[in-house]
């Protein structure tokens, strides 16, 4: 119980530290809100993922719960941000960005998700949980889930995570917004039971870079190919 009590004040401080600064850094309209809300989201989706990744290895039932809360979070919070460099792409894409704004907001957002791993490592390594003394005094390691994963499985698992979370955002496009919310949570947490023992169901490149790669267990390019290549194909 003491753990989730830790990690739940965690996940609340991170959300409530975003959204100060949202509200204080991008009031303004000087033609760089749009990258620091990026960089604030992105900072939120990492930090609150690292911490229920950690969580689900304790206690996954409620990690999966809580991945359900805090994508409806997420949702309310991000206002035009993507936190996910696939969203951008898209954008890109269908026209509405233009390819010098695109690349400046997925460089945000990698840099965004890197301060995010260094940051929660920072606040893991004060001990306030047992979960958190654990993974501190294991060095911060990881295994990766693809290490005895098949390359095409691993991509075809984040290629689906990727696609069933989209066709959710777009098919429910016309539904109101409290509500279309909660339906792409569902399929998010969906996703996430579904594929998370084969890949983690990261289904985001930003999130990727510091939830997977420094994992031990597979290879560089082995990564790229599933948590950058899968999820935009």
């Amino acid at each position: 119980m003491a753990v989730l009590v830790v990690s739940l004040y965690v996940l609340l401080l991170v959300v409530i530290t975003c959204e100060i600064a949202r509200k204080l850094l991008c009031r303004e309209r000087r033609g760089y809100e749009v990258y620091v809300a990026e960089i604030i989201s992105t900072v939120q989706l990492c930090a609150c993922s690292h911490e229920l990744q950690l969580l689900s290895d304790d206690a996954p039932e409620i990690a999966l719960t809580l991945t359900y809360v805090i994508s409806v979070v997420h949702a309310r919070t991000f206002r035009s941000a993507a936190g996910n460099p696939g969203a951008v792409l898209e954008r890109y894409w269908c026209g509405s960005l233009s390819g010098a704004c695109a690349l400046r907001r997925i460089a945000c957002q990698l840099a965004a998700a890197a301060a995010a791993g260094l940051g929660m490592q920072r606040a893991w390594a004060f001990e306030l949980s047992d979960l958190h003394a654990r993974h501190a005094r294991s060095g911060f390691a990881c295994a990766s889930p693809i290490e005895h994963v098949g390359l095409l499985e691993a991509v075809a698992v984040e290629l689906g995570c990727a696609f069933a979370v989209h066709a959710a955002a777009t098919l429910t496009r016309g539904v109101e917004e409290k509500y279309r919310v909660h339906a792409v949570a569902a399929v998010i947490t969906a996703v996430v039971y579904a594929g998370g023992s084969t890949t983690g169901a990261v289904f985001n490149p930003a999130l990727a870079l510091t939830s997977q790669f420094p994992c031990t267990g597979s290879t560089f390019v082995k990564n790229i190919l599933v948590y950058w290549l899968g999820p935009v194909l």
